[in-house]
């Protein structure tokens, strides 16, 4: 990924934390021809290896986990906050007119040499996991437990795990970092005034980074 210094993000805090947040990755990986890209929800257990190790599951007929007896890295690509910037927003454009549209995001690429886990334990505990994460915001959380145990261990035995320890990581967050703080804060108020869950995101990425750059 090309990343321009001021662009990069290298905290590993924040970078497990958009992994957490916006869980349903990218997952790339070379088969025999041709790249295979899955899409699918992914945990990071940040204390295991130096940047942390991703767990997921594939369909057992999907071919995908049968490519990872190959010690080829592969790719996760999780896409936080992203927005439309339209030049309208700078008041620099009232100055001389010298600005343009762009797109502001943040992305993390993690890697790493990724293993088929077919045990039915290790299986069990990563649904169990997902599970719990995820219903954790239900008013009433579904449990594995809910499902007849035949039914479950039924479902376990037509999926595949897959666990990738992680070798590196990339943050990219493209916020206005590169515009006059004026321009930042002229972003800022764009984005709000749109009023939408997307845009109030990426309003407070811009805020965060335009406070941190002029203290």
């Amino acid at each position: 990924m090309y990343v321009p210094k001021q662009f990069e993000e290298t905290r590993l805090d924040v970078l497990h934390q958009l992994v957490r947040s916006h869980p349903l990755g990218t997952f790339v990986v070379l088969g025999d021809a041709e790249l295979l890209a899955n899409h699918m929800p992914i945990l990071i257990d940040p204390r295991q290896g130096p940047y942390g190790t991703l767990r997921m599951h594939v369909a057992r007929s999907n071919p995908v986990w049968q490519q990872l007896g190959k010690p080829v890295e592969a790719l996760a690509v999780f896409q936080g906050p992203e927005s439309y910037i339209t030049p309208s927003w700078y008041p620099s454009k009232h100055t001389d007119g010298k600005v343009v549209p762009t797109w502001n995001y943040a992305v993390v690429h993690a890697y790493g040499r990724p293993r088929a886990m077919e045990d039915p334990a290790w299986i069990l505990e990563h649904v169990t996991q997902l599970t719990a994460e995820h219903e954790a915001v239900q008013g009433l959380p579904w449990k594995l437990s809910d499902a007849p145990e035949n039914y479950r261990d039924q479902m376990i035995s037509r999926i595949v795990g897959i666990e990738m320890p992680l070798s590196r990581i990339q943050g990219k967050w493209k916020v206005s970092q590169n515009r006059p703080l004026a321009d930042q804060l002229g972003v800022v108020a764009g984005l709000e005034s749109q009023a939408t869950e997307r845009s109030r995101a990426m309003a407070q990425l811009v805020m965060t980074r335009a406070r941190s750059s002029s203290a």
